[in-house]
């Protein structure tokens, strides 16, 4: 053995029997450690703990709505934003979609309004609390749920919005209800007629704040803001909130309770995302294509322009893909059919733009088209979060371009991560153009004649750049500068400084003192043009 080398012994079994008693003699000590941890243990405050609604010091009737919906468990957000909301504060709230941001004001206001209710009038109750929203579908759901939660309480409300008649909103706005859900454009023509009042208004609520204080909604925003009393409870809600509108923000709320339960323009971590380079020409195609997969059974595809959502809708009915489309300019019923054949399974597709997709509370959506990115990186955030809710699983697909990819850049700066590029699809960048089985080639557009026209009897002034007259009424097109048939054109006469007189446009031969007749263009000798080419020079 070598000098450098150690020496190993193999334990013998009187040995591990020795170890073992040994750990047995000093069994007393592990269990006194053991009793004690586990006493710690129950000492120290649980990281997470499970609320109920009943901690939340709900009145009785607002409760026995939430028990009948099957709701114990208030999400995060509604865990830290409703105390704040019951003690009168202002509440800036930003939380991923889908996490209950509705019920977080909802609830609240109806035990604040429920609980100090002032003395019924004969004309009914004044306007207590303003819900402004961006778009009619996110109002309609609202509504809903002050119906739902405060079936027991006596409180009523009412929904306004454009797109129909206002006749039905005039008759429930003078019954005052307790809760006015609205949109700002149809709120201030009401406003401008004098048919709502906000004297008594208590609390105001900016739902969707991002897209309400963005700019397409500032101006209305704070027009609105005008009229309604600056002693009032302020409630701000929203799935992203950009440092841009955050101070915004910050100038209309005083002294919020931020309440953040997830980290900004986070996204949703159960839905799996990917990215399609493709040129802009082929996404039609790349988009039929992707509809192939029978997994994509309810999908929600954004495009960027009302213009494009319409056009996409209408490639997809051609290709025998059922598709529903909801923007700004459609009307209400128009909305409300498209949304209801996407909820019913009729149509597989509904194509919608960001606005009109704010609000979309749709169980079930398996995919998220991004048929266009956005320039915004917190909408893509909130286009996403339209699938993977409650739970459940989504996928969201983006189809980039050349001009895009800087948006997408973007994007990943703002959600931290890199999205996987599916490479192995039928149109890369830089593919041939496919053209669709029903898509037949253009006819070539008919050349048109520089000059020349109707039935003969026009005649060509002698001048190189003479302007012509056409027969019959027939505008002739001669080699002049913008001269147009039915008028006399000037020009200098072939070997004289004199000017020649064309034919007029009945067809006459112009009477000019060198004037020659000349035969019609289409009869022209091949010698005669280049007699004419020879002259210009």
């Amino acid at each position: 053995m070598g000098s450098g080398a150690r020496l190993q012994v193999e334990p013998t079994n009187t040995a591990r029997e020795t170890a073992r008693d040994a750990r047995a003699s000093a069994a007393p000590v592990p269990e006194f450690l053991e009793n004690l941890q586990e006493s710690l243990e129950e000492a120290r405050p649980q990281d997470h703990p499970q609320m109920q609604f009943q901690d939340l010091a709900l009145s009785p009737a607002l409760l026995k709505a939430v028990a009948e919906e099957g709701y114990t468990t208030p999400t995060p957000i509604q865990q830290q934003s409703i105390p704040a909301c019951l003690e009168g504060r202002d509440v800036l709230g930003c939380a991923q979609t889908g996490t209950g941001k509705t019920a977080s004001f909802a609830l609240p206001i109806l035990h604040h309004l429920s609980v100090t209710r002032p003395p019924s009038t004969v004309k009914g109750r004044p306007i207590r609390a303003l819900i402004l929203t961006p778009t009619r579908e996110l109002a309609s759901q609202i509504a809903e749920s002050f119906d739902t939660y405060g079936r027991h309480t006596g409180l009523t409300n009412t929904v306004i919005f454009g797109g129909v008649g206002q006749g039905n909103q005039e008759r429930a706005l003078r019954d005052r209800p307790d809760v006015l859900v609205a949109t700002p454009g149809r709120l201030l023509d009401l406003i401008g007629q004098r048919l709502v009042s906000f004297k008594d208004l208590e609390v105001f609520v900016l739902d969707e704040a991002d897209r309400m204080l963005d700019m397409g909604f500032l101006r209305d925003v704070q027009r609105i803001i005008q009229v309604i009393p600056q002693k009032r409870q302020t409630l701000f809600f929203s799935a992203t909130m950009p440092p841009d509108i955050q101070r915004l923000a910050d100038q209309i709320l005083r002294n919020p309770v931020k309440v953040e339960v997830t980290p900004v323009s986070s996204t949703a971590e159960r839905v799996e995302q990917r990215v399609y380079f493709v040129d802009q020409q082929q996404k039609r195609h790349l988009l039929a294509h992707v509809l192939k997969d029978p997994s994509m059974k309810m999908t929600l595809v954004f495009t960027r322009t009302k213009h494009g959502a319409n056009r996409v809708t209408e490639q997809l009915n051609k290709a025998g893909v059922g598709a529903a489309v909801i923007h700004g300019n459609k009307s209400q019923n128009a909305r409300e059919r498209a949304l209801l054949s996407f909820r019913e399974g009729s149509s597989r597709v509904l194509v919608a733009t960001d606005i009109a997709a704010r609000g979309i509370d749709i169980d079930g959506i398996t995919h998220v088209v991004n048929y266009e990115l956005p320039n915004i990186p917190e909408s893509y955030v909130h286009r996403i979060g339209r699938t993977g809710r409650a739970g459940a699983s989504g996928i969201a697909l983006s189809f980039v371009d050349r001009e895009e990819r800087s948006f997408l850049k973007d994007i990943e700066r703002t959600i931290r991560r890199s999205v996987p590029v599916v490479n192995e699809h039928p149109f890369p960048p830089g593919s041939a153009l496919v053209h669709s089985d029903d898509e037949e080639a253009r006819p070539p557009r008919p050349q048109q004649r520089r000059g020349g026209g109707g039935g003969g009897g026009g005649g060509r002034s002698a001048g190189p750049r003479g302007g012509g007259g056409g027969g019959g009424g027939g505008g002739g097109g001669g080699r002049g500068p913008r001269r147009t048939g039915g008028g006399a054109s000037r020009g200098p006469s072939q070997g004289s400084a004199r000017p020649a007189q064309s034919a007029s446009s009945s067809g006459s031969q112009g009477q000019g003192p060198r004037a020659a007749p000349a035969p019609a263009a289409s009869a022209a000798p091949p010698a005669r043009r280049q007699q004419r080419v020879y002259s210009k020079w």
